[in-house]
This record gives structure tokens, C-alpha cells and sequence, in this order.
């Protein structure tokens, strides 16, 4: 059975999914889709720590799916506005476990990540799935994968119906 590692930007997922589709990511559509037939050695989903209830149930509910989650302290910068970038740590987790792994799926339209899948591919021989919303992913990054799963309706949540009474 092929051997997968799954690393999620949420922040880069949540916010170019709601740009475009005003919607939200399914992650349990996504997992179904992404580990199908595979074993999973890892999942990790990088998020931001606001001490927020929404955000912690929804934490909760990465971790039930099967997410080790990692966060990281918003930090303000002095022009007011706010920063937890994640590229650094899932670079690291992404090589470390590069070994391990025949696939290693990223969920991230961040363009610098092109460099971390061609060392994938070229010094480990792992195979780069990417996820991105197509039209705000970097163009380079949806070039160097070796596999671009465009993130559309069939990954979204679906909205709830409305209650007629």
C-alpha cells in the first residue's frame, strides 16, 4: 500500500477558498479523496492559535478526521496588520518525513512552495500532490507538482438549507 504524508496550510486554504467560492474547504471530502487506498503515515494542519472557541471546535474537528494539529501565535506587526506564516515549519516537517513517504500531499496555493516539492521529487524521489484553489495558486508551484488537484464545488461544504417553519 503506497504511503502518504498530508500537510495543510489552513490559513492559505481558508482564506483563498473563501475569496473565491465565498465558501468553506470539506475536509472530510478531502481526506476520502486524498487517502483513499493509502496508508497514512502523517496529516498535519498548520493553523493559527487566536485562543478563539469557533476556532478551537473547529481544531477539534481537524483532529477527529485524523489531523495532528500545529499552531502558531498571530503576530502584529507595527503597521497593524497580522502575520503566522507556516512555510518554514512545513518545509521542515515536509523533509523530515520525506523518507518515510511514496506521496506527500501539500493543500497550499503559496507559490514558494515550488522549490519544496522540486527537492521532493528530485532528491527523494516522493511524488508532490498539490492542492490550490487554481486561480490564486502560484503558477510555478501548479507547474513543478506532479499531480494539481484543483480545489472546486466537489471539495467545498456544502451550505446548509434554509429552515422553512
Amino acid at each position: 500500500m503506497e504511503k502518504v504524508a498530508i500537510f495543510v496550510d489552513v490559513q492559505n486554504v481558508y482564506y483563498t477558498v473563501r475569496e473565491t467560492f465565498s465558501g468553506q474547504f470539506d475536509y472530510t471530502k478531502f481526506w476520502a479523496k486524498a487517502t483513499a487506498g493509502r496508508e497514512v503515515v502523517r496529516a498535519i494542519a498548520y493553523a493559527t492559535d487566536r485562543n478563539d472557541p469557533k476556532q478551537q471546535a473547529f481544531q477539534r474537528t481537524l483532529q477527529n478526521i485524523g489531523f495532528e494539529i500545529k499552531l502558531r501565535p498571530v503576530v502584529q506587526r507595527r503597521d497593524g496588520t497580522s502575520k503566522a506564516d507556516w512555510d518554514v515549519g512545513i518545509t521542515i516537517d515536509v523533509l523530515e518525513l520525506a523518507r518515510d513517504v511514496d506521496v506527500a500531499v501539500l493543500v497550499s496555493g503559496d507559490g514558494d512552495f515550488d522549490l519544496l516539492v522540486k527537492k521532493m521529487q528530485d532528491d527523494y524521489k516522493t511524488r508532490m500532490e498539490v492542492y490550490g484553489v487554481e486561480e490564486l495558486s502560484g503558477h510555478a508551484l501548479v507547474q513543478a507538482a506532479d499531480k494539481f488537484i484543483a480545489i472546486d464545488g466537489g471539495l467545498l461544504l456544502l451550505p446548509k438549507a434554509k429552515r422553512v417553519d
